[in-house]
């Protein structure tokens, strides 16, 4: 896996990328460490002030396992500055194309923003596949991202601008959703006041947004077909009507009966999650890991995961995600 790879990866596995402004270096490290014990250990440094190149520095050097990058890069020169300053990727607020190609030529990182299907364009020709939608609310939000995957098939999108706690899983759910770029969690206030617990607060509350977790359903393992019929028509006076299928029996979409023993000693849960590879990730700082011979994709093997059963057990039930 190339070092590009490995840092985008990283950025869809956190699925938020905080967007943070600095008129103080010595608020750098604290901001950053803040962050990563809230689970977001990553941050684009913005060049809105003159405080950007040495906190990206300070961060670089006193934060290894923070990914931190550069933010509003509308120059060659503050390309230049940030990669001298260790910054590990790059964007910015619109396409210039000589600031795009100067990254590219350095094997750097480049989510330039884009708000026309003209500037995406300018994206594909040079291989990119990440770029940045912005101002996202302005451009229609998860409808305007939604209607661009018909065009641009290929192309993901990290939204910014407008994106919060309240409408972030409406962006995280759609498939050509990269990450979110967001500074709800990281206000001008907060840094400026040295709130850093709160900042931890407000990152871990954003990290368990993003998942998007919800009830799916219930299942119950049932020892032989002929058991699974007579506790689904028990299940159906209750309202819930059968939905007969080759392995079990839906009662709506609430329960499922396994025609024989399924996982799970008592059953299993299903959990709908917006990113199921975002959300094994979130979860392996619990314990959890994904038994990955159950895992189910959306195309080959290494496009998205849309299924897959966890361990270890909770209550004598196995979980398994979903993708909604």
């Amino acid at each position: 896996m190339s070092e590009t790879t490995e840092i985008l990866k990283k950025i869809r596995d956190i699925g938020i990328l905080p967007v943070i402004k600095l008129d103080k270096v010595s608020d750098a490290v604290p901001l950053a460490k803040a962050l990563a014990a809230g689970g977001i250990p990553a941050a684009e440094i913005t060049y809105r002030t003159a405080a950007a190149e040495e906190s990206i520095k300070a961060v670089a050097k006193a934060c290894p396992e923070v990914l931190v990058g550069a933010g509003t890069v509308t120059s060659i020169e503050q390309a230049k500055s940030a990669i001298a300053a260790g910054a590990k990727f790059i964007l910015a607020p619109g396409f210039d194309p000589e600031v795009v190609d100067y990254c590219i030529s350095k094997k750097v990182p480049m989510i330039p923003g884009v708000s026309s299907a003209t500037q995406i364009e300018q994206a594909v020709k040079r291989g990119l596949k990440l770029v940045k939608l912005f101002p996202a609310s302005v451009l229609g939000g998860p409808a305007m991202i939604k209607a661009l995957g018909g065009p641009f098939p290929d192309m993901m999108f990290m939204p910014t601008g407008g994106v919060n706690t309240d409408n972030v899983v409406d962006y995280a759910k759609l498939p050509n959703v990269f990450a979110v770029g967001g500074s709800w969690m990281v206000k001008d206030d907060m840094i400026n006041n040295g709130k850093w617990d709160l900042i931890t607060e407000e990152s871990r509350k954003a990290e368990l947004a993003i998942q998007g977790f919800s009830f799916a359903h219930v299942g119950i393992n049932a020892t032989k077909a002929e058991d699974a019929e007579k506790i689904a028509g028990l299940i159906a006076l209750f309202g819930f009507p059968q939905i007969p299928g080759e392995k079990s029996i839906f009662n709506n979409k609430e329960f499922e009966i396994m025609r024989k023993d399924g996982r799970g000693t008592c059953g299993h849960i299903g959990i709908r999650t917006a990113n199921v590879d975002r959300a094994v990730a979130y979860l392996s700082q619990f314990g959890f890991k994904a038994v990955m011979e159950t895992g189910k994709h959306t195309g080959d093997e290494n496009s998205p995961m849309k299924f897959v059963y966890l361990l270890p057990e909770i209550g004598g039930f196995a979980f398994h995600l979903v993708r909604y």
